[in-house]
């Protein structure tokens, strides 16, 4: 029998691998639901849905490699990663889903919630309020208005397969929806400043690099306070608050 690996697990959901099948578990069914409508819309290689039985989903492995993971560095070449901002490209140039996906919301909605997890962030003393303030500065340039596209949401360096320099999957669809697409930009991003510029060379158009900034500080900001509740190091060397920090 193939050895059950826990790949994620939370007070939200988990995902559990067993061989070349990935069971994700989900009390919440309307995400799962948008991450089946929107594997089968996508323009993209994505997993292969095996089975669903709420509140499990299971799913086929994608072949190759992720492109990498927060806080290491990536030992995926140039090519690769130009590979996959032509396969975000791709994505952001199709039809936009009949859904508005989780994350999208005015920048008025999305500048009051900043401002209230900065207050708890130096409230509670999870992190100093000059790199507090320094950060809300920079992400307000994120606080505006955008065309929607159709995005993957929470399109993180470990969400995006790779087999030398072909993009084979794009997995974790749980977040899409119509939302800015520099956002999936800068969530790949995140913590891997040196290959945005092989991310944009494959996107093939010209994007508001502050902005990308802006979303890796406004990203980090809102994720610092949850990774810690539950249990993830946002300390550890390259990840959410280093990348706080690199904004000083």
């Amino acid at each position: 029998m193939d050895e059950v690996k826990v790949v994620v697990a939370h007070s939200e959901r988990a995902t559990l691998r067993v061989g070349d099948v990935f069971l994700k578990v989900d009390a919440d069914q309307a995400r799962i639901d948008v991450e089946v409508d929107a594997m089968a819309l996508a323009p993209v290689p994505t997993p292969e849905v095996l089975w669903r039985r709420p509140p499990v989903l299971a799913i086929a492995a994608v072949p190759g490699t992720a492109l990498g993971r927060l806080g290491e560095p990536s030992t995926a070449s140039p090519a690769a990663w130009a590979a996959a901002g032509a396969a975000i490209r791709k994505l952001h140039d199709a039809p936009l889903p009949p859904w508005t996906g989780r994350r999208r919301r005015n920048p008025d909605e999305l500048a009051a919630e900043l401002d209230g997890e900065c207050e708890l962030l130096v409230t509670n003393g999870v992190l100093p309020a000059d790199l507090v303030t320094r950060n809300r500065q920079v992400a307000e340039a994120a606080l505006r208005s955008w065309t929607p596209a159709f995005t993957h949401g929470d399109l993180q360096i470990d969400h995006v397969f790779v087999d030398g320099d072909e993009v084979t999957g794009i997995i974790d669809w749980s977040e899409a929806g119509r939302g800015d697409a520099l956002f999936d930009l800068a969530t790949l991003t995140l913590g891997h400043e040196e290959c945005l510029g092989d991310v944009i060379a494959g996107y093939g158009t010209d994007v508001e690099l502050d902005v990308i900034r802006a979303w890796w500080s406004l990203r980090s900001l809102l994720g610092v306070r949850w990774l810690v509740e539950h249990g993830f190091d946002a300390f550890a060397p390259g990840c959410e608050v280093d990348v706080l920090r690199s904004r000083m």
